[in-house]
């Protein structure tokens, strides 16, 4: 194999700049989103290492689809490789417990808990995690149905009814906290 042409390379950075560069604030917030802060950094680099070697063939049309569809199945990848060592919940093993007692919050959990309402929290918390990742993907990180589609990799109809399910569950598990604070203040 030879080395790339001088000018090959110019376009490949070109094509860069112009397509990726402008979406990289867009996939970190996604990647949070997906894997939590912990992660996010790992995954939008190697999402952005996989554009680098492929943004020469791309036709320019649609960048943050692209670039989330990259950085989806660079997430699926990941985790793929990292499953055997995946314990959901240390409470399913008897006796099982943190090495240092307790665990401290994570950055995420600090985050939301000086941002939201303890009320709020406690409901988008209780939101089962494809109901909740939908949630965050439209209402805080701001991407369109069909952006969150493809950074899921599911239709949009899935995103439109799972965001809708969402935002349903929170109103309820808020209405009646909403109601008592409204009689305390007549």
């Amino acid at each position: 194999m030879h080395p790339p042409e001088p000018d090959d390379h110019d376009e490949r950075a070109r094509g860069f700049r112009q397509h990726v560069e402008p979406e990289i604030e867009v996939l970190l917030r996604v990647a949070r989103t997906l894997t939590g802060p912990a992660d996010a950094e790992d995954l939008v680099q190697e999402t952005l290492v996989r554009a680098w070697r492929s943004v020469d063939r791309f036709d320019g049309r649609y960048p943050r689809a692209w670039l989330l569809t990259i950085l989806r199945n660079t997430n699926m990848n990941m985790h793929r490789r990292r499953r055997p060592d995946a314990v959901e919940d240390v409470a399913v093993y008897p006796g099982a417990r943190p090495a240092f007692g307790v665990d401290p919050p994570s950055t995420e959990d600090r985050i939301m808990a000086s941002i939201l309402p303890a009320d709020l929290e406690r409901a988008v918390q209780a939101l089962d995690s494809k109901f909740r990742t939908v949630l965050f993907l439209i209402d805080v990180d701001q991407l369109t149905y069909s952006e969150a589609a493809d950074a899921l990799g599911v239709p949009v109809g899935t995103v439109m009814s799972r965001l809708s399910r969402a935002r349903d569950r929170v109103r309820k598990h808020l209405r009646p906290s909403f109601a008592a604070s409204m009689k305390e203040k007549r």
